[in-house]
């Protein structure tokens, strides 16, 4: 049997459909008007670049924890939610392993409590 969609991997789920439509519509918007966003991040002020790099510092905390979470767990891959952050966004892709990753653990439940299964 399939686990359900838990209400907390649906939460993780609607987050990364906002982090993408939020992100995309943002990077469309520097797209159309020709801004390098790597250094308006860092370059537009302080408070922008203490954003920029609170941002990139969890970014980068967070892929290792997909990555070394995704492979405790048996996730497939785990590596391309890392890669699919550079071209989409990590506001996207976090949730997503999230939502993901409570998949995975429920189906761990189910698998365990029926007779002959083992996690």
């Amino acid at each position: 049997m399939t686990p359900r969609w838990s209400p907390l991997a649906l939460t993780y789920l609607v987050l990364a459909i906002a982090g993408l439509v939020g992100t995309f519509s943002l990077n469309v918007w520097s797209v159309v008007l020709m801004r390098n966003y790597l250094l308006d991040l860092v370059q537009s002020g302080p408070a922008v670049g203490s954003i920029g790099v609170d941002i990139m510092v969890a970014a980068v905390a967070g892929s290792i924890l997909i990555i070394v979470e995704g492979r405790r767990l048996g996730m497939r891959r785990p590596w391309l939610y890392v890669l699919a952050s550079l071209v989409t966004a990590f506001a996207f892709v976090f949730p997503l392993f999230l939502a993901m990753r409570e998949r995975t653990l429920a189906a761990r439940r189910v698998a365990g409590a029926q007779p002959g299964g083992g996690v």
